[in-house]
């Protein structure tokens, strides 16, 4: 499986879904999605899907700003564990820290920073929630319910946010801009080099009234202990090479291996630590990159199958059936709701 989020991120879609009139069952149908994975804490689903779901959910029910609704129907829980160890945190910037150290564990593929204020003022801070486009495609509902939780969970935690100066997004607006600053009480800017909520240095050092130094030792020691940073991980590091070279050169692993500078043996070795290997990520990789471009663009079957790294279309139709059942032209259909 290729970059995923737990399926606590979608808490609250399918009653969302229905207040608008739609059925969720549908849309989790349409983006297989296993409704089972929404039903536990530990379930997992591909982060494109999920993302795709979220802007095809936006688009069919005419519904612009469905992932600020979503956003208010859930709380810093989605995060499981982790919630737990911001929670008993000390202070917003220790709390940060904590989120920053382990986002991978709700996704490896999104991430949260504290950084300099991209427009320079020195007692300001942005508060950046960013999602790594190696691994899926840029979606702006998820992007909106992603910022949009970052927001509910400073207010809640901190008892609101007064030192809020503004609330950037890469994005145009996709409502009118009325919504956003409804939402976010503060000042909205669009196409942004990157999604932050900027905010008054000061209120890093803004304590938390229910901190407790050892529930966060205990969080943090189990996070750290069950699991690894996929930036650690081997296997990361081959589906990253791989990921910027097919549909440009032809994959082999000793093409791999000598990128990262060890024998192709060693390689194997490594990957088998993880329980993984190389053709196992060759297809992930294939699979994320053709689901990327037939669902996200208007190419040619032919060219998609080319920049998926097939030798032919009748290839990629083979792939597609034998991962989603259906063939790439369903796949586009269904994703854009007009099959």
């Amino acid at each position: 499986m290729g970059a995923v989020i737990r399926g606590t991120s979608l808490r609250g879609f399918a009653s969302l879904v229905e207040e608008l009139g739609g059925d969720p069952g549908s849309f989790l149908q349409r983006f297989a999605i296993p409704p089972e994975a929404l039903a536990s804490d530990e379930g997992l689903v591909q982060i494109t899907s999920h993302d795709l779901m979220l802007d095809a959910a936006a688009r069919d029910l005419h519904c612009p700003d469905f992932g600020l609704r979503l956003a208010l129907r859930q709380d810093l829980s989605i995060l499981g564990r982790l919630a737990l160890a911001i929670q008993a945190s000390s202070t917003v910037a220790e709390a940060l820290e904590c989120a920053s150290r382990f986002m991978f564990v709700h996704s490896p593929a999104l991430s949260v920073a504290v950084e300099p204020d991209p427009r320079g003022c020195r007692d300001v801070v942005a508060l950046t929630y960013r999602k790594d486009l190696r691994e899926s495609p840029y979606s702006p509902q998820a992007m909106e319910l992603g910022l949009g939780l970052f927001h509910q969970t400073a207010v809640a935690l901190v008892g609101g946010l007064t030192g809020l100066r503004s609330v950037e997004l890469p994005h145009g607006p996709l409502s009118p801009v009325s919504r956003y600053t409804e939402f976010f009480g503060a000042d909205v800017k669009f196409q942004c080099p990157t999604a932050a909520l900027r905010v008054q240095r000061s209120l890093l050092d803004e304590e938390f009234l229910d901190s407790d130094a050892a529930i966060r030792r205990l969080a943090v020691d189990y996070l750290a202990s069950h699991h690894t940073d996929p930036e650690r991980r081997i296997s990361t590091q081959v589906r990253r090479a791989l990921t910027e070279s097919v549909g440009t050169s032809t994959p082999a692993i000793r093409h791999v291996a000598e990128l990262l500078a060890m024998h192709p043996r060693t390689l194997q070795r490594r990957l088998a630590a993880e329980s993984t290997g190389f053709e196992e990520i060759l297809e992930d990789v294939r699979r994320d990159l053709a689901l990327r471009y037939i669902t996200t663009s208007d190419l040619p079957m032919g060219q998609v199958a080319a920049m998926a790294g097939f030798a032919n279309q009748s290839a990629l139709s083979h792939a597609a059936r034998r991962w989603w059942g259906i063939s790439p032209s369903e796949v586009r259909a269904r994703a854009r709701g007009t099959s």
